[in-house]
């Protein structure tokens, strides 16, 4: 199986929310008009990739990098990298370790000094970032803002 990572692309929008699908299913799926209006946004935002991996010429995977400049450490930014998923058929195949990979060259391209992520408390989930080279450095905090999210809900 060949591995290909790239930054997302328009037509990539309906694998995109397939894989998000897995990610969060009990999120409602966004109508189409909504999620191309927020692709738009995503697609203008500098410093942000989305990047898709494809195996055998299906999107299987993704990660969303954001570069945030910095005011310290010399002036280097941070890329933080959020929505980590591998299709269900796809797992344990090498794909979120690529597309880890293509995140921390992305970093070092744009001089980031570190890339950061936050997990979900499932030892699983630690043990794959663990094997692609992340620590557990730090104690993560979140506030999660509005209503639409169901209590208890994890993203």
């Amino acid at each position: 199986m060949e591995i290909t990572v790239r930054p997302a692309a328009e037509q990539d929008l309906p694998a995109l929310l397939a894989l998000y699908g897995e990610l969060n299913p009990e999120d409602a799926p966004l109508p189409r008009e909504a999620a191309e209006a927020v692709w738009a946004e995503i697609a203008g935002q500098r410093g942000r990739t989305v990047l898709v991996a494809e195996a055998d010429g299906a999107v299987v995977g993704t990660a969303d990098c954001l570069v945030l400049p910095n005011l310290t450490r010399g002036g280097r930014g941070v890329l933080f990298v959020e929505n980590v998923v591998v299709a269900g058929s796809g797992r344990r195949r090498g794909i979120g370790q690529r597309l880890l990979e293509a995140a921390v060259r992305l970093g070092e391209t744009a001089g980031c000094y570190k890339v950061q992520l936050l997990a979900a408390d499932d030892a699983y989930v630690h043990a794959f970032y663990g094997s692609c080279g992340f620590e557990p450095l730090a104690q993560g905090f979140r506030r999660y803002l509005g209503r639409d999210l169901p209590s208890g809900a994890a993203t």
